[in-house]
């Protein structure tokens, strides 16, 4: 194609004559601008078209949110926006750390269960045809602490969905074969995610254990494989009946206005009664969470488990701790900027400026140490209590060089911290959430969220101008060692998750005793002030057994729990 267009060229100059003279008008037609075709402008609107409608921006909030409580307890939050789609859903006050009085895995279980077969729908499949009708979809999603039910779609059928959601929330029918099915999917999840090479689900499941021992946030999110069967209709007849009660739910709803909102909540879930009945508040378990500490064992063979041809490399992967604030205390927002300047990630990942690549962790612990695989911090935060922690891995043999690490960046936290750094945090924290609440669902679960635990809804630029407030003197702010041991009722603990994954389901040649051995000296060099052993008398033998390698370290204020994953 390029040489035919060369020589053309080249008999051009050479013959001095133009092409059309040479090979005809016809040569050059589909060339010109002489064709049959329309010449439309594109600066100008299509015609035919309608005229498109345009949101405004002007950096400022354009929709509050309103709240209305309606007769029987239920609140009802909408925040308008600009848009033809709504996002509407129930948020319930439960999930699986009320299950204290129950086998665990009822959340789970309601989850899976989720727009079955309710008194309207024969079938999840026809509640599926009713909102295609208005290009809908429909998703269920529990924490440890909420209970959410979504729909989104067209804002013309908010009735529908309105009545679908009180629906599926009220009036769910339980069926056997659904219980059955469920029971199978459950199964399914569990085996999946002991097969996972990733192991921070897992790893976060087990710190919780791990922090809150059999209390509150710390009872299993996922159902144990010893509880599918003991889960029935009556046993979630009797837990509905005590937490999915009105004064219990929010009724939010983001692109849609609150009038309406407000009378479809007046029409389909104001005087309905529930399938099981109404409950009394007096059941409801309204324990606070006991930050414990603790050791758990889980012994893991991965030698079966492969994405490929390519083995599963054999690592260690450990998780250190400490308990931190919820989210109504007023240090709420320097722990998330605390967490934000952490920051990491792994010695891997895909992407290009804004990443993080100047926080803490890539800087002091993956750019100055080959051998680390990963370091990422996660803070989880609740009503009444919270959770800063650091997930790191690496080679096995290194176990003792990473825990001292990652200690030392934990004990770091109550130094200064430099102003380019905090700045740097302070505008990545606004700068994630001012992106996060650009989607409608995103809006949704945080209005949702905040109206469910506070009752009101703090706005973006409320939050943002909270973040700025503390640009000055936030280094001692920020420092939870400091914040904790200030705390009279207890002390601050760290809980230390060791976990080891690889090909052989043993980590490699370095045995259990060493690699305990190994996050003990870790921990005792990485401290500046003396040590005091305390063994904590944990019925495991295993445990009984390690003793001096086991155990609760003590220094000052500050306490190390730690809690071992092992593989086999």
């Amino acid at each position: 194609m390029v040489l035919s267009k060369f020589l053309m060229c080249l008999l051009y100059i050479v013959t001095g004559l133009p092409l059309c003279c040479r090979f005809g008008a016809a040569a050059c037609r589909q060339y010109s601008s002489s064709s049959g075709y329309p010449n439309v402008s594109l600066s100008s609107p299509l015609p035919g078209i309608p005229k498109p409608v345009f949101a405004s921006v002007d950096g400022q909030e354009k929709h509050e949110t309103r709240i209305t409580t309606l007769e029987n307890g239920l609140r009802v939050a909408s925040q308008n926006k600009f848009g033809q789609f709504c996002t509407v859903g129930i948020l319930v006050n439960s999930g699986s750390r009320h299950e204290a009085k129950y086998p665990s895995g009822i959340a789970h279980f309601l989850e899976k269960l989720a727009f079955s077969s309710t008194s309207q729908y024969g079938s999840k499949d026809e509640i599926l045809l009713s909102l295609e009708k208005h290009g809908g979809i429909c998703d269920c999603q529990t924490s440890r602490d909420t209970t959410m039910y979504a729909v989104s779609a067209e804002v013309k059928g908010l009735d529908t969905v309105v009545s679908l959601l009180s629906d599926a929330v009220l009036q769910p029918r339980l069926l056997d074969e659904e219980l059955e099915m469920t029971r199978m999917t459950v199964r399914f999840e569990l085996e999946d995610l002991n097969m996972r090479p990733d192991p921070e689900p897992l790893l976060t499941e087990m710190i919780h254990a791990a922090a809150y021992r059999g209390n509150t946030v710390g009872l299993p999110r996922f159902c144990p494989v010893q509880n599918v069967d003991k889960i029935d209709r009556k046993l979630l007849h009797t837990y509905l009946r005590s937490y999915y009660c009105p004064e219990r739910m929010v009724l939010a709803g983001v692109g849609i206005e609150h009038e309406q909102l407000v009378e479809c909540a007046r029409k389909y879930l104001l005087n309905v009664k529930p399938v099981w009945g109404v409950g009394t508040p007096d059941k409801v378990d309204r324990s606070v969470a006991q930050y414990t500490g603790g050791i758990i064992k889980m012994e893991k063979d991965m030698s079966d488990v492969s994405l490929g041809p390519t083995p599963i490399p054999e690592l260690t992967h450990i998780m250190i701790g400490l308990e931190s604030c919820s989210f109504l205390e007023d240090d709420f927002i320097p722990f998330a900027v605390l967490n934000m300047m952490m920051g990491g990630g792994g010695s891997f990942s895909a992407g290009g400026p804004g990443k993080g690549m100047f926080t803490r962790l890539y800087l002091n612990v993956l750019n100055r140490h080959h051998w680390m695989y990963n370091a990422t911090s996660y803070h989880h935060s609740y009503e009444d209590s919270g959770l800063l922690c650091i997930h790191a891995s690496a080679d096995p043999r290194q176990v003792r060089e990473m825990v001292e690490i990652i200690t030392r960046e934990f004990i770091q936290m109550a130094g200064t911290a430099g102003e380019m750094e905090l700045e740097r945090a302070k505008t990545q924290l606004k700068s994630m959430l001012m992106m996060n609440l650009e989607s409608r669902p995103v809006i949704f679960e945080d209005v949702g969220r905040q109206v469910l635990a506070t009752g009101k809804r703090k706005l973006p630029h409320e939050l943002c101008q909270l973040i700025s407030k503390y640009i000055k003197g936030i280094s001692y702010r920020i420092s939870p060692i400091s914040q904790l041991t200030s705390r009279p009722h207890s002390p601050a603990k760290m809980v230390v998750c060791l976990a080891c994954t690889g090909s052989s389901g043993r980590t490699s040649d370095v045995s259990w005793r060493r690699l305990c051995g190994y996050v003990q000296q870790g921990l005792t060099y990485s401290m500046t002030a003396p040590l005091t052993l305390v063994c904590r008398g944990v019925v495991c033998q295993w445990a009984l057994e390690l003793q001096s390698c086991v155990c609760c370290i003590e220094f000052s204020m500050v306490t190390l729990m730690l809690f071992f994953i092992c593989g086999e």
